[in-house]
């Protein structure tokens, strides 16, 4: 068994001002089983663009639309998360390069757990789910919708899939069928790179809406009903360890990151891939996946204390604060202190009509922790935000908050 699960007393859970004895008899009751040992877990969305009669036989046949690659780890408590975007190159056996959102039409889940650990440097990844269509859009409507922020005006209608997008901008609480249409917008700039940071912001506010008291007590029920659209190799007992560790997770061990890579040109490739360096590959395994043995920029013997080229990190500067002035005293802090690479998001915060920042978030958008880290230690201040949200050209995004004002102030006095 891959991952391996022993009885243990059941986990009491205490919200504020809910009866506690309901709780725990639902955790005494559903929740019974522990993560003992890390496990590699692949998650497949599949589209929904076969033919009905095709659906109709075989549901989970279809291209991944979502791909997530997870590490749960009970040694760390931990939740790690790597989305894939669908055109990431794979090399499937006897059949050459390919995008890895088709190998599961190839192949299903036997191919598509193989060529994924072969593209992860042989990665071990032993269990698999995959989503059929409709899922996510169900989901969403039993816990009642999901709060996020709609960045800008998503409007567009694709025949040949019958979808129809027409979303406002800002604060809202998304049913299903607009949670799903948020989610698969690619019509702009940023494409299906922009679609994998909507995928992230979803998948944020789903648990923030699993913790919710009022939904807890409802996982049965919502376990019931999506049954339909599961296929995996996990076991019910597997399934309910998982689920019952990813919600005990600390918000400080869930972290997300986005396959960092670039988009190739025509000379490289007659198809669009997204291609990823190896060495960002190994970086990922190693800091997310604890493949250690790598030996990379960061494992480098000619490198041994780890620490990257500051003058080749790309900063993006978001004001936050309502003080114009603070994106250049960030900015000239932080060249006296050795970055060189740095430009400003203009006072998107401002732009979009968010609430001010308290605390600044140092936002780790291709996934450098060690970079994240030592930014963080440069400022004394702010929070890592282990997520792909940020400036999608950055390898990190600084959104600054009150707390940077603050020490402004100090240093004046």
């Amino acid at each position: 068994m891959v991952a391996v699960l022993a009885p243990e007393p059941p986990v009491y859970l205490s919200f504020p001002q809910q009866p506690q004895g309901l709780l725990f008899e639902f955790w005494q009751s559903r929740f019974q089983f522990r993560l003992t040992r890390p496990v590699n877990l692949l998650i497949l969305g599949i589209d929904g663009e076969l033919a009905p009669s095709a659906i109709a036989k075989d549901p989970f046949s279809g291209r991944s639309d979502t791909i997530l690659l997870l590490r749960l780890d009970p040694n760390s408590d931990s939740v790690n998360i790597l989305s894939i975007p669908r055109d990431t190159q794979a090399l499937v056996p006897e059949l050459g390069w390919v995008k890895m959102s088709q190998v599961n039409a190839l192949g299903g889940a036997e191919l598509s757990l193989q060529v994924m650990s072969q593209t992860f440097n042989q990665l071990p990844i032993e269990r698999y789910i995959r989503i059929s269509t409709g899922a996510f859009r169900e989901l969403v409507d039993l816990v009642d919708g999901v709060e996020v922020f709609v960045e800008r005006p998503m409007s567009y209608v694709d025949y040949t899939q019958n979808l129809t997008i027409n979303l406002s901008p800002g604060w809202q609480t998304l049913n299903g069928q607009q949670a799903e249409e948020f989610v698969r917008f690619r019509s702009d700039e940023f494409g299906d790179i922009g679609r994998v940071q909507r995928q992230q912001l979803l998948i944020k506010a789903l648990r923030h809406r699993f913790s919710n008291p009022t939904v807890l007590p409802r996982l049965p029920k919502i376990l019931q009903v999506m049954q339909k659209y599961v296929d995996t190799n996990l076991s019910s007992d597997e399934l309910l360890a998982l689920m019952s560790f990813g919600l005990k997770t600390p918000p400080e061990g869930f972290k997300m990151v986005m396959l960092p890579g670039r988009y190739s040109d025509r000379l490289e490739y007659p198809t669009s891939y997204w291609l990823v360096e190896a060495a960002d590959r190994d970086r990922i395994l190693r800091d997310y996946f604890q493949r250690h043995w790598m030996t990379t920029q960061w494992g480098d013997p000619k490198n041994p204390t780890g620490q990257r080229d500051l003058s080749g990190l790309k900063i993006a500067i978001d004001n936050a604060t309502g003080s114009p002035a603070a994106s250049e005293q960030l900015a000239t802090y932080l060249e006296e202190q050795g970055y060189q690479d740095l430009y400003f998001v203009r006072d998107s915060y401002a732009n979009r009509n968010l609430p001010r920042l308290h605390q600044t978030q140092i936002i780790v958008q291709k996934g450098d922790l060690k970079s994240a880290q030592h930014l963080q230690s440069v400022l004394g201040i702010g929070r890592i935000e282990a997520t792909s949200t940020g400036d999608i050209d950055s390898d990190l995004t600084l959104r600054i908050g009150a707390d940077w004002l603050t020490v402004v102030s100090q240093n004046r006095r």
